[in-house]
């Protein structure tokens, strides 16, 4: 009798289909339709989106990812494809491996359905995200769980959690940033993390009232803070530092990508860059570590508007260390997370 088969679906953010107006406004209307991305009542969230955000994102996003398209389509979806193979081929026949989206395509339920038809006896579920926030790896579960409850065919799926801290995960994001930085020795190295609105945080925060109420809540990861996203990023950031032998005082930390005008998590990376332009910072390194793959918050925002900002600051050159994208060590990582729920 054959051996029964593991699924392995992997799940990154998502991307428009083409750098086209229409298909980046269809993609941000379901990206930003999701209430675990814009927390507000149904009612606020609609106007928001459909009278401030559609009429006029869309064409600037638009340009900004044809920046960054690739020949063979979205850099998300490229890389994400090259690993799926690569993390198919080192788990083996006893796995099947698929891609999925949370927004745009493939989808979570086509991905679960062709796993299903696969014959799978069970399917392992990770999220692409190494900290965890309510926003990407929360609507990845419940997106998960909400599509099997609709399909009876899919069998029983477990869920990974965040994996910031992960050896393989670190060792891997050093490798590859060693060799970018041995190569452009920096004077500084900024770790540059997706940024979350405040109120996220707090309404995590179950312990309360312990999230952003000191300058010093996110030194560690602890019981009261074991799900906060920003503790998540300092932890990161402070394992991969010590894995590159980076003195405290040669990098720092900062958060990207805010949208609108509340408050959203501290220090801003665009703040960052002229505050070490005055310390007379010149060769400057960013690294994105809550990015498994790059794209446009990576290749774009830090690659593009982020080198422009530092050469008008006076900045000799930026440098973006990759992302992991199907890197040897990181497709290993990645394997080895997958096995570690058999």
């Amino acid at each position: 009798m054959p051996e029964l088969r593991t699924g392995a679906l992997l799940v990154n953010l998502g991307t428009p289909d083409s750098p086209r107006v229409r298909d980046v406004r269809r993609y941000l209307r379901e990206f930003l339709s999701d209430p675990y991305v814009i927390d507000l009542p149904a009612v606020p969230r609609w106007l928001l989106l459909n009278l401030v955000i559609l009429p006029l994102r869309p064409r600037s996003s638009a340009r900004a990812y044809g920046k960054v398209w690739l020949p063979e389509g979205s850099p998300l979806r490229v890389h994400g494809q090259a690993l799926q193979e690569a993390v198919a081929a080192e788990l083996g026949e006893g796995y099947v491996v698929e891609l999925a989206m949370r927004y745009g395509r493939p989808s979570i339920p086509s991905a679960l359905e062709r796993l299903a038809a696969a014959d799978v006896a069970r399917i392992v579920a990770l999220p692409l995200f190494p900290q965890y926030s309510t926003a990407a790896t929360g609507s990845v579960v419940a997106k998960v769980f909400d599509t099997v409850e609709r399909i009876s065919s899919i069998p029983p799926v477990e869920t990974l959690g965040p994996f910031y801290d992960d050896p393989g995960f670190i060792a891997a994001f050093a490798a590859v940033a060693r060799l970018r930085l041995d190569a452009f020795r920096p004077d500084f190295v900024l770790m540059s993390f997706h940024g979350l609105p405040e109120r996220h945080l707090r309404k995590a925060d179950v312990h309360g009232p312990h999230c952003l109420a000191s300058e010093r809540c996110c030194d560690a990861v602890a019981e009261v803070n074991r799900n906060c996203y920003r503790a998540q990023c300092f932890a990161t950031a402070r394992t991969l530092a010590s894995a590159l032998d980076l003195a405290t005082e040669a990098y720092g930390v900062a958060f990207q990508s805010r949208l609108g005008r509340t408050p959203w998590i501290r220090p801003y990376t665009d703040e960052v860059l002229p505050e070490l332009a005055r310390k007379g910072v010149r060769r400057l390194a960013i690294v994105c570590p809550a990015f498994v793959a790059d794209c446009l918050e990576t290749l774009e925002e830090i690659g593009i508007r982020g080198r422009e900002q530092w050469h008008a600051l006076g900045g000799e050159d930026l440098t973006l260390v990759p992302s992991l994208n199907a890197d040897p060590a990181w497709v290993r990582a990645t394997a080895d997370l997958i096995r570690s729920a058999a």
